[in-house]
């Protein structure tokens, strides 16, 4: 039968190469970018309400002690309180407009005495590596207007440190409101909130993202249509192989014998009698 080809070892592999690339197309790859693209268009639905609307409270935004997540992140949180410089903690390796940066990161206790971790912005490198001198947030009770963010995660779970290197300062690999809870042995609830321009204590504001919608919707579309041609591939070629001559036939039909092959044979023959 002709259909034993399909057994045939490189055909398996063949077989299994394009299956696998497709069912990754399409439950893994794709569904990826589509989620991407729902993410980035909550945080745009988000930044473009919190243009127009008004900031509100700790509690009626994030009550009882709720984390930000994609619902209430970039919203506008206003808040009553002090500093607390002595658990400041700066986030390294991080990158704004493209340059190296470091973030610094105040615990900041309100009035009601809930403790919330403020990101006052970037300060750039020196020629050392080493976090530019910035200025400490001010003293006393200050108002401030901030948007909420989640927690950045580090894989390696890493704690703030401070050595040599970093003059004595804790230092930490991401924006984790626990990590400098746990530096600061300070309460912190979870979550932070960013400082926008001409805030009390702000330093090199961090820009907004891109309200744009991003490539992802397209890139979704790009690895359906990718999985769907290799099996449209691997169908066709399946077909070819049907037919007789097909590339992995054992047994090829005999080629049909030109005019001129067939008048040398019989002159062979004459000669031959």
């Amino acid at each position: 039968m002709r259909l034993k080809f399909l057994l045939k070892p490189g055909w398996l592999a063949l077989t299994l190469v394009v299956f696998t690339f497709a069912i990754t197309c399409f439950t893994l790859l794709a569904p990826w970018q589509f989620s991407r693209n729902t993410e980035r268009e909550h945080q745009n639905a988000a930044l473009r309400e919190s243009f127009s609307g008004q900031p509100r409270s700790l509690e009626q935004l994030l009550p009882h002690g709720a984390a930000p997540d994609q619902r209430t992140e970039w919203h506008l949180v206003a808040m009553k309180g002090t500093y607390l410089p002595e658990g400041e903690v700066v986030a390294r390796l991080r990158s704004v407009q493209g340059e190296a940066a470091f973030e610094v990161l105040t615990p900041f206790r309100t009035v009601e005495g809930t403790v919330v971790l403020v990101d006052r912005g970037y300060v750039r490198l020196d020629d050392k590596s080493r976090a530019l001198p910035f200025a400490p947030p001010p003293t006393g009770t200050v108002d401030i207007v901030t948007r909420a963010r989640h927690d950045e995660k580090d894989g390696k779970n890493r704690d703030a440190f401070a050595d040599e290197s970093t003059g004595g300062k804790l230092q930490s690999y991401v924006v984790d409101s626990q990590v400098v809870a746990r530096a600061a042995k300070l309460d912190i609830r979870p979550g932070y909130f960013q400082l926008d321009v001409n805030q009390p204590g702000v330093l090199g504001a961090l820009p907004l993202p891109q309200t744009d919608a991003g490539p992802f919707f397209s890139y979704a579309l790009q690895w359906i249509a990718f999985g769907a041609m290799a099996l449209m591939g691997w169908l066709y070629f399946t077909v070819r192989e049907l037919k007789p001559g097909g590339a992995l036939a054992t047994e090829r039909p005999q080629r049909r014998k030109s005019v001129a092959e067939m008048l040398a044979e019989d002159e062979r023959s004459e000669v031959a009698t």
